[in-house]
């Protein structure tokens, strides 16, 4: 499911809003989600999962194409964990 996909099920599910609300509405949530994490804070969503931020150290990584060494700067990088509730579902239905 993709963003465009995700609003309009809701609006179809919510005909007392427009569609245009409904964009602001998810707009809203994801910037404040990616603002949290930026801040290096976690964002944690009952039954659905936390998203956190995790710093992978500086290395000597190796460029495959010349098998050159190349030092890899630090870095963080997102990190979602699944709730139990998701967990569950994906495995009630195999």
């Amino acid at each position: 499911m993709i963003r465009s996909e995700l609003i309009q099920k809701i609006s179809e599910e919510n005909p007392h809003l427009i569609q245009r609300d409904v964009d602001r509405i998810v707009s809203t949530i994801f910037d404040e989600i990616i603002d949290a994490m930026s801040r290096g804070e976690r964002v944690e969503l009952r039954g659905f999962g936390a998203f956190s931020v995790k710093r992978r150290d500086a290395r000597i990584g190796r460029n495959p194409r010349t098998g050159e060494s190349v030092p890899v700067e630090e870095k963080h990088v997102p990190f979602f964990k699944t709730g139990k509730l998701l967990r569950d579902r994906l495995n009630d239905d195999a």
